[in-house]
């Protein structure tokens, strides 16, 4: 990938330039997959020169490098907050927000392409599932130790059975392009699985 300069003094022009790049060819790579997508057709979406998106990013494979490191940049901060979050939302609040980011319209796409590509680029698979769902996952086992009335021995269990329980079953439905919960059926269903998780680690004198 090209060395960038600083962000620091850089010129905003090619901020802005780079942030609607990066949009329009997340939105590319989704619709076209990585051997469909195409820079003419990109930098005409994207409202900018053929140029301007060489100069900045140097190619397609860099473009689709550039746009999967946003991701996982993204998916960093929003283990941060939720670590921040778990100990005032609850699990019931932890659940809704689980449920609402990892089936969202950008995150769910943007899985299925990285699935299809990862024989081609196997290193960013795996960086991606170690540093989103794999790092929601420690998060979890972090932090559900800490949370009131339960009893965890094993928190990487507890985090996967956890997980599995709020998002799994609409998340698989979602990855295989069956139609999405709408945002009611998947809190509920979120909520119900943070009954059956309540019930399978109530600290003792906490059982139903």
């Amino acid at each position: 990938m090209p060395v960038r300069p600083p962000a620091t003094g850089e010129d905003p022009r090619i901020v802005r330039s780079r942030a609607i790049i990066l949009a329009a060819a997340h939105d590319h790579f989704v619709a076209h997959g990585y051997l469909g997508a195409n820079i003419d057709a990109l930098a005409e979406e994207a409202g900018v020169s053929k140029r301007t998106v060489y100069n900045i990013y140097g190619g397609k494979e860099e473009l689709f490098r550039a746009v999967l490191d946003r991701a996982i940049g993204i998916a960093e901060e929003f283990s941060r907050e939720l670590a921040d979050a778990m100990a005032t939302v609850g699990l019931e609040g932890l659940a809704v927000r689980l449920v609402r980011v990892l089936l969202s319209d950008r995150v769910v796409p943007l899985r299925r392409l990285l699935i299809g590509e990862s024989r081609r680029f196997p290193e960013l698979a795996a960086a991606y599932y170690d540093r989103a769902p794999g790092l929601v996952m420690r998060t979890l086992a972090e932090h559900l130790p800490t949370l009131p009335g339960l009893r965890i021995d094993d928190p990487d269990t507890a985090a996967a059975h956890f997980a599995f329980l709020v998002v799994g079953a609409p998340l698989d439905r979602a990855m295989f392009g069956e139609q999405r919960l709408g945002d009611t059926e998947l809190e509920r269903a979120a909520l119900a699985g943070v009954a059956a998780f309540r019930r399978a680690y109530a600290a003792a004198g906490n059982g139903p």
